[in-house]
């Protein structure tokens, strides 16, 4: 069982769009839609080799409290690294919530 003491870990959850640095919309860019506590835990990790470049595959589980407005259209950002979000599970008491996901290696912030 999670206590709000488990979430130690500091991160940002991401949406598509925002503006440029002229305020000019840009929809393939992302911007922060929250900062929120969490406790992230490091699933499992692979690595392959993929048309001759290292490939390395880490997944993760993200526990947050329970919010409506996350997708899994955003992506969070962890100590520097960027993890895209490939589902959200709902606790069933409605005071968590999951977020399986992925680390992406070659995306610039």
């Amino acid at each position: 069982m999670t206590t709000i003491g488990d979430l130690r870990d500091r991160i940002r959850i991401q949406k598509r769009g925002g503006t440029d640095e002229w305020g000019n919309p840009n929809p393939d860019g992302w911007s922060d839609h929250v900062s929120v506590w969490a406790n992230v835990r490091h699933q499992s990790g692979s690595e392959s080799i993929r048309s001759g470049a290292d490939t390395s595959i880490v997944r993760a589980s993200i526990r947050i409290r329970w919010r409506t407005d996350i997708t899994a259209a955003m992506r969070v950002i962890y100590m520097g690294a960027v993890y895209e979000i490939d589902a959200v599970l709902p606790g069933q008491k409605r005071d968590f919530m999951d977020l399986t996901c992925k680390r992406v290696n070659d995306v610039q912030l």
